[in-house]
């Protein structure tokens, strides 16, 4: 059984600390971590959720585990191809390590991306309308996303520049201690509210498709700040990918929603 090495991390300005091996346990002599189970904990959770919500607006049985079953994958996939994409320098050339996505390497923009598009086809295939179940889909991904950060603090990584804040998180490196940004927990505490506001709103929501749209821009808010903290962002020259395109989608979602809930109140 191969561990990686024992990654210590804590919170001094509260007295906590954590030695975390990143691997759970062995089967069968494959080697099962905790980031894994971290992602599939915040996956079950988040289905749960969706599925209580497609009982609630009467969607057809099983719209949500169909969807989740053709999205997750197509979504995993992207989300390998657009790290690959804005990595390429490591990548070019060697197929094998290009699709060794168990050595890590996801961009969560790219899931994103992959997700949605292949839940446009299924809904325009299936003649349901897509607004209504991104509406539902759209506050359970907060819940994937909230938990699955958390991932990221049992491998001791994304995580923000060197700080000495209260809050700061500390990392035990080859050349000794190091206090950075939790932006992991920046991200989940934010991801979190998001959830909790949406869940609040379930039943108020002004026109179809409003959960989506402003899932878009709370989630592009939080990234747009918590991006810039990072030290591992995937660049586009001097621009931080991910940056630029929460900054899209702050401008997207906040023009469609003002759009939408004039027209719905006119309508109204």
């Amino acid at each position: 059984m191969q561990f990686l090495k024992i990654n210590t991390v804590g919170f001094p300005g509260i007295g906590l600390e954590f030695n975390i091996n990143p691997v759970a346990f062995n089967f069968f002599g494959k080697d099962i971590y905790w980031y894994g189970i971290i992602i599939a904990v915040g996956f079950a959770l988040a289905l749960w959720y969706a599925l209580s919500q497609e009982k609630r607006v009467g969607f057809p049985k099983d719209t949500v585990t169909d969807l989740v079953l053709l999205c997750v994958p197509v979504a995993i996939i992207c989300a390998r191809i657009y790290f690959v994409a804005f990595k390429w320098s490591d990548y070019a050339g060697d197929f094998l390590k290009m699709i060794a996505i168990w050595d890590g390497g996801i961009a969560i923009y790219g899931g994103l991306i992959g997700g949605f598009a292949t839940g446009l086809i299924y809904c325009k295939l299936k003649k349901l309308n897509f607004y209504q179940v991104a509406d539902v889909v759209a506050p359970a991904i907060l819940i994937g996303q909230a938990i699955g950060r958390f991932g990221n603090f049992v491998n001791a990584e994304a995580h923000g520049g060197i700080t000495e804040l209260p809050w700061r998180m500390s990392i035990v490196e080859n050349w000794g201690t190091v206090c950075y940004h939790p932006t992991f927990l920046y991200e989940s505490l934010w991801n979190i509210a998001g959830f909790v506001i949406l869940h609040l709103l379930r039943k108020k929501k002004p026109f179809d498709g409003f959960f989506l749209w402003a899932y878009v821009l709370w989630y592009g808010l939080g990234r747009v700040w918590i991006e810039g903290l990072r030290t591992d962002s995937l660049m586009l020259g001097n621009l931080r990918i991910s940056q630029v395109i929460a900054g899209v989608c702050i401008i997207v979602s906040a023009v469609v929603i003002t759009i939408k809930w004039k027209k719905s109140k006119c309508e109204g």
